[in-house]
């Protein structure tokens, strides 16, 4: 059976924690399958607030690294998803 693991960021404030973000997402870049990251945009505006979606793979302590490094990051909330199939 494989197994799909998905975590996503919601940053409250991305141009203060961006930074800080970026940092932890490069030094775990070897766990890191896929990323998304949207935000949104207008002529007017450009959001604070994004998103990010990471697809993650390899050993399982590798990637709860990654989630506790995030987490230490004020500003985002961290939520998951499990697949099995």
């Amino acid at each position: 059976m494989n197994n799909l693991r998905i975590i996503g960021l919601l940053i409250t404030d991305r141009i203060k924690e961006a930074g800080m973000t970026q940092k932890v997402l490069t030094e775990y870049a070897h766990v890191i399958k896929s990323r998304l990251g949207f935000h949104e945009v207008t002529e007017n505006v450009c959001s604070r607030v994004g998103v990010v979606l990471l697809q993650v793979s390899g050993k399982p302590e590798e990637c709860e690294k990654l989630e506790k490094a995030l987490a230490e990051i004020r500003g985002i909330e961290i939520q998951r998803m499990y697949f099995e199939y």
